[in-house]
């Protein structure tokens, strides 16, 4: 039997799924409050990421990429995560107080408002990283 994997809003899936091949299709599947939450934290990346950065769907998950992924984001049960990679998450830690973070993660809960101004600064120090990088 196959295993399988606990999706936002308790919906199981089997782990064979092939996935969204879309933004808008993985939004769409997902249930509310995780849905309206995604298209809020959507709106935020998009406004702090370059004109020429590009949705695409990476490991299963939403993301903004240039030549490489820049950020992920994607709903779960409880919460929505933003991926802006450790070396963001490290440097922000002080202005994260408050949330559950792991290496490379950023946890914002259902219950809570969304801090968009928080995600903005995210993403533009994840850009500037990059663009470092090049």
């Amino acid at each position: 039997m196959r295993s399988k994997t606990k999706r936002a809003g308790g919906s199981t899936a089997r782990a064979r799924d092939t996935g969204p091949a879309a933004v808008d299709e993985y939004i769409d599947r997902t249930s509310e409050p995780a849905r309206t939450m995604l298209k809020r934290m959507r709106a935020a990346i998009r406004s702090a990421v370059p004109p020429d950065a590009t949705e695409t769907i990476s490991y299963r998950m939403p993301a903004f990429k240039r030549t490489r992924v820049l950020v992920w984001y994607a709903a779960f049960a409880n919460h929505c995560s933003l991926f802006p990679t450790g070396s963001v998450v490290e440097v922000f830690k002080r202005d994260l107080d408050g949330f559950v973070t792991s290496k490379g993660t950023i946890q914002f809960p259902f219950d809570k408002p969304l801090p968009t101004p928080l995600i903005k600064k995210l993403v533009r120090a994840r850009v500037a990283a990059d663009e470092g990088k090049r």
